[in-house]
C-alpha cells in the first residue's frame, strides 16, 4: 500500500521548509546588518535627521 512513501514525503517537506526558513533568516540578518551600519554612519557624521528617520523606520519593521 502507499504508507511506505509517506515518511519520505514528510521528511522532504520538512527539509524544504527548513531550507526556506534559513534562506529568509539569512536575508533578514543581512538587511538588518546593513541598516545598523547605515545608522552608525549617520551617528558618526552627526546626521541627526537621517539617524532618527532610520531609527523610526527600523522600529516599524521590515519593508513590505
Amino acid at each position: 500500500m502507499g504508507t511506505g512513501s509517506r515518511p519520505n514525503k514528510v521528511d522532504n517537506l520538512n527539509t524544504v521548509r527548513h531550507d526556506a526558513s534559513r534562506h529568509f533568516r539569512n536575508k533578514k540578518k543581512a538587511y538588518m546588518k546593513a541598516k545598523i551600519e547605515e545608522l552608525e554612519a549617520n551617528s558618526k557624521i552627526r546626521n541627526i535627521r537621517d539617524l532618527y528617520r532610520g531609527i523610526s523606520d527600523f522600529q516599524e519593521g521590515l519593508p513590505a
